[in-house]
């Protein structure tokens, strides 16, 4: 039996949608899991292992886990040998370098001789040599954005999402240094000798992912119908259609679409001779 090992973030901002990621795709955990360093699942094969999200690489890297789910930054701070195989679309956020709103800096080149604040030394680091700008690195562990108001950093390099805290702590972005979201890693020699198990792990994560913000439509409508409905449906290679069984004429169309366009598609779908619209939300979508 090949058992494999799957490192999970235990905490910090990806942690609970990644647990429910992990649950839809059919990874049941056995017991809440809840403080627990180790957890089984429903499949004998599979184990959990909770870390620290900047942990997770190293501990794939080194074969205590075999894949793992963390953020890109977390692998690149790392320096972590590890293969990232699948972009989750999920925890999406920027590494920046900002300033005081009231700097002189303009620029990465005006930062020459600073103090940088920052969670990511290693890759404020690789950045900052790249542009062949000579920094201190002042390492933090939160809050990094007060450090230039408290005297301790000129600048700072840090995550952002949305820009909000760097706004509301009245920063300045000067540049981007790295943009993270979260996704799958495996370990190099786990690829080749648990290929089968980690690859059928994959896919069911990967069928979750596939099926975000997509729906199912079902309805009916008159075989002569069919051209007009199928003109307003933007599906997935096509509507699926089928006879309605003791109903001559009558045919069922099934699609999937994007869950933001059917508000619009209803509509127009009535007016193309659609009725008994069923609109269905999909868990997961295998190709």
């Amino acid at each position: 039996m090949t058992s494999i090992r799957l490192a999970l973030p235990n905490k910090g901002r990806i942690a609970q949608p990644v647990r429910e990621l992990v649950e839809k795709s059919g990874i049941h955990l056995v017991g809440s899991g809840e403080r627990k360093l180790v957890a089984k699942t429903v499949d004998p094969e599979i184990e959990v292992l909770f870390a620290r999200p900047v942990d997770i690489p190293e501990y794939v890297a080194n074969g205590a886990a075999d894949i793992g789910i963390t953020g890109h930054d977390m692998v690149m701070e790392r320096g972590s040998d590890v293969e990232e195989l699948l972009d989750l679309k999920m925890g999406g956020a920027t590494l920046v370098a900002a300033v005081p709103e009231d700097s002189a800096v303009v620029e990465v080149v005006d930062l020459d001789g600073a103090r940088v604040a920052t969670e990511f030394p290693t890759i404020t680091r690789t950045f900052f040599e790249r542009h062949g700008v000579s920094v201190t690195i002042v390492p933090v562990g939160g809050a990094c954005e007060a450090t230039p108001y408290l005297g301790i950093a000129d600048a700072i390099v840090d995550l952002t999402s949305s820009g909000t805290t760097i706004r509301t702590n009245r920063l300045r972005v000067i540049a981007e240094v790295l943009r993270s979201s979260t996704g799958v890693i495996a370990n190099r020699t786990a690829l080749t000798e648990k290929k089968e198990k980690v690859h059928e792990v994959l896919l069911a994560l990967e069928s979750v992912v596939r099926a975000q913000g997509q729906c199912y439509l079902m309805m009916n409508a008159q075989r002569e119908a069919l051209p007009a409905i199928e003109e307003v449906l933007p599906g997935l290679g096509g509507p699926t259609v089928m006879d309605v069984a003791s109903k001559e004429g009558l045919v069922a169309v099934h699609a999937v679409v994007a869950e933001e366009c059917v508000y619009q598609l209803i509509n127009q779908l009535k007016r193309a001779g659609a009725r008994d619209i069923l609109v269905m939300s999909i868990e997961r979508m295998i190709p």
